[in-house]
Parts: C-alpha cells; sequence; structure tokens
C-alpha cells in the first residue's frame, strides 16, 4: 500500500466513523452504553452454558473448551499483538476528533486496531454455529449480537469502523483454527477421557 492509499483509508474510515457515530439521541446513549458493556451478556452466557450442558451432557467439555479457546485467542491477539503493534489511537484519544465525536461513558485503553469486542463477539458466533450446536435455539442469531455488540464500540466512540472489520475478521480466523483442531482432536479425547 501506499502511504497515499493508506492515508485516503485512513480519512475515509474517519469520516465513515464520524457519520456513524454522529447518529445518537439521549435514548440510544443509553441502549448503547448497556449494549457495550461486557458483563450486560452474562445472562446469554449462563443461558448458552446451560442450553450446551443440558443437550450434550459429557460430549459438552470438548464444545466449551473450544468456545474458550476462542475467546481467549481472540482476545489475546487483539490486545497482544494488533494493537500494540499498529498503535492506532483510538478515535476518542485523536485530539483532532476531540470536538467532533460523541463519546459515551469512557474512552478505554490508547490503541483500538483491533477490536476486542468485535474479535470475541464474532468469535463466538462462528464457533457456536460451525460445531454440532446449531439445534441450540437462537443459535443463528448470534451473528445478528456480534453484529450490535461491535457497532455498539462505534457509537459509543471508541473504535473505528476498520477497528470493527478487522477485529471480525480475525475472530472468525481464530474460530477456523480452533474448530479445525478441534475436529481433529475430538474424537480421540471423547474416546479416551469420556
Amino acid at each position: 500500500m501506499t502511504p497515499t492509499f493508506t492515508n485516503q483509508l485512513i480519512e475515509a474510515d474517519q469520516q465513515f466513523f464520524l457519520w456513524l457515530n454522529g447518529l445518537h439521541s439521549p435514548f440510544w446513549d443509553v441502549v448503547m452504553q448497556g449494549v457495550t458493556n461486557k458483563f450486560t451478556w452474562i445472562p446469554l452466557y449462563v443461558l448458552l452454558l446451560y442450553g450446551i450442558i443440558r443437550q450434550f451432557g459429557k460430549k459438552s467439555v470438548g464444545y466449551l473448551l473450544a468456545i474458550v479457546a476462542v475467546v481467549a485467542l481472540s482476545d489475546q491477539i487483539a490486545s497482544g499483538f494488533f494493537k500494540p503493534y499498529f498503535m492506532r489511537p483510538r478515535p476518542c484519544h485523536d485530539p483532532a476528533l476531540a470536538d467532533l465525536l460523541h463519546l459515551v461513558g469512557n474512552c478505554g485503553g490508547a490503541y483500538g486496531f483491533i477490536s476486542s469486542h468485535a474479535a470475541t463477539g464474532f468469535g463466538i458466533a462462528i464457533i457456536l454455529n460451525l460445531l454440532p450446536l446449531r439445534q441450540l435455539l437462537g443459535v443463528r442469531w448470534l451473528f445478528v449480537w456480534a453484529a450490535v455488540y461491535s457497532y455498539s464500540r462505534i457509537y459509543v466512540g471508541v473504535h473505528y469502523p476498520l477497528d470493527i472489520l478487522g477485529g471480525a475478521l480475525m475472530g472468525s480466523l481464530a474460530a477456523g483454527v480452533v474448530y479445525i483442531v478441534h475436529k481433529k482432536t475430538a474424537g480421540r479425547l471423547n474416546s479416551e477421557y469420556l
């Protein structure tokens, strides 16, 4: 990529961010602050955990390990590698955007590329749909949840659209890798330990 193209891409990303972030109201501020908070979703995670254990019994151990692996891998790659490597400031830490963006809540860490929320959200949606968990009610809707959860990061002013896209792609890739490893090891683990 030439510096000109990179600069144009970053400028387009900033403009798209400002447009999306500018679509706000007091009502949606409250809603999106709740959506973006990872603790809001604990009941969803508990419900999924219950459904998986209830439906699959001992077999659920391998599925749960795969889900945990996707979340850990997605989060660690996003926060431990991408953010310190690219060092792209979050929009709320960019002085040039200070008077233009709408910040809801705290800004968070200094760097934003890539979004851990998008990486883990899409990683969870992908792995749950790759594993034989599609039978669980509502698992297909997790893609909608992941999209709204990720978009909330733009709404509250802490991520650019490319941060979200990069996180979604990386989380999807992590889910694919974990799924392949799970498929190769699941039969052996089930016969040895369960």
